[in-house]
């Protein structure tokens, strides 16, 4: 695919959650993963970001993702994976 993505990233009022809203579709459903290891055997967008560190847990739905963080991770390390990770997979 050689198709522009716009990221735009949100943090939750308490800190806990990252919001991803994207010009892009990401995912054809709702798409839940508890782990690195669900995300292993998820979606091929889902197993593109098991590279990125410091993400424990992750919803997709749509142009949309909710992120969960470790707890020893940065969200601004976490952001700046995710988006050259989003940009790669849709090169």
């Amino acid at each position: 695919m050689s198709e522009y993505i716009e990221i735009e990233t949100e943090l939750s009022d308490d800190g806990e959650e990252l919001y991803v809203y994207t010009n892009l579709s990401l995912s054809e459903g709702e798409e839940r993963y508890a782990s690195i290891a669900e995300m292993e055997d998820g979606s091929p967008i889902a197993q593109a970001l098991t590279g990125c560190d410091g993400i424990a847990a992750l919803e997709i739905d749509g142009r949309e993702m909710t992120i969960w963080r470790t707890e020893e991770a940065a969200w601004h390390a976490i952001v700046g994976d995710l988006s050259d990770m989003l940009k790669d997979f849709f090169l």
